[in-house]
């Protein structure tokens, strides 16, 4: 399955979560699949989806969080899967949409197929790991997660094909903020 498919059919399961999504082609899919409020995009700072998903989840411990982050992203801050296990935020669902490489920044292979990304959340500390590599256990393993206390991880093994001619978030930065900050306002 390629990403813009897994994206769509977990996407298709979400309610009222907080989204904090990835930089790069997963924002793009994610923003092409279907905007929510709920959702913030990360413009730019790759690696750091996982740790606002964190704030957020520790400043609203009653919101659930769902992080849409790709394998490139989670190598660059693999520290970051450590502190999400140690401070244990009940409601949070960190998905990984592994395509073997840094799509965003040319396509140079990640350590992936070398290092079970989803068996280090597992030793770090996260309460459930698990992989799929199909749409119909993808959608089962969201709805499963989304009942279990966390945090909880599922690596999504996809196909390294990008989707092409995607426009960009057309929305800058402060607004993305603005916007999050809003939602978990009213909610």
């Amino acid at each position: 399955m390629t990403r813009a498919e897994a994206i769509a059919a977990v996407s298709a399961c979400l309610t009222d979560e907080v989204v904090v999504h990835a930089n790069g082609a997963i924002c793009r899919e994610s923003f092409a699949s279907g905007d929510r409020p709920g959702n913030f995009y990360m413009i730019g700072s790759m690696g750091l989806a996982a740790s606002i998903g964190l704030g957020v989840a520790l400043a609203r411990p009653e919101k659930r969080v769902v992080i849409f982050d790709g394998d490139g992203n989670v190598f660059m801050a693999l520290g970051t899967l450590a502190m999400v296990a140690a401070e244990g935020p009940r409601k949070f669902l960190h998905l990984v949409f592994d395509n073997g490489t840094y799509g965003s920044t040319g396509s140079q292979p990640t350590h992936s197929r070398q290092v079970p990304l989803e068996e280090v959340a597992r030793g770090c500390g996260y309460r459930r790991a698990l992989r799929v590599t199909e749409r119909g256990p993808l959608v089962a393993a969201v709805r499963e997660l989304q009942g279990e206390s966390g945090p909880t991880f599922l690596l999504v093994e996809v196909s390294p094909e990008e989707s092409v001619g995607l426009p960009r978030i057309p929305l800058p930065p402060e607004a993305i903020s603005d916007r999050l900050r809003g939602y978990l306002a009213g909610g």
